[in-house]
């Protein structure tokens, strides 16, 4: 039976250690993560690391697309009710650096020249703006943005 405990007792160990007792790694723990730790995170099951999404299971490509969005205060604001962002768990300010680094990293041809980045002020007003029906809003965005000559991701939802 003493045999069988080890194992286990080593591990409770060597787990209390490193996190009961150490404050320093207590804190480090607790530090911010970076908007790219957090879209690691949070945004590349469905987006990949490269930003590419998956037609099949309907996640739009964001390189070279995502920019678009950033043009209109429509699509603003659909960024900030898509369900990866609705259910992200983050706070508005590393909403507004996940969604900057985003544009960044992945918007090229399609982020304006004069690209204002998001602001943790207009995160929370934008996600306060409910939104019934985000996949005929980003219709609609689509729509204007289109009619405007920039280009966006497929999306196959009806």
């Amino acid at each position: 039976m003493t045999n069988r405990l080890a194992p286990a007792l080593a591990i409770a160990a060597l787990i209390s250690t490193s996190f009961g007792s150490s404050p320093a790694l207590r804190a480090e723990s607790a530090a911010p993560l970076s908007a790219r730790a957090n879209y690691i995170l949070r945004c590349t099951g469905c987006h990949g690391l490269e930003g590419a999404g998956s037609e099949i299971g309907g996640i739009p490509d964001f390189r070279g697309y995502v920019g678009a969005f950033s043009r209109t205060g429509d699509g603003r604001a659909y960024l900030m009710h898509v369900p990866g962002v609705v259910n992200s768990s983050l706070t508005n300010a590393e909403i507004a650096a996940v969604m900057n680094y985003v544009m960044q990293t992945f918007g090229g041809p399609s982020l304006p020249a004069d690209f204002k980045p998001f602001t943790v002020g207009e995160v929370d007003a934008l996600r306060a703006h409910p939104v019934e029906d985000v996949v005929a809003y980003r219709r609609d965005v689509v729509k204007a943005v289109t009619a405007a000559g920039i280009a966006t991701a497929g999306y196959p939802w009806p």
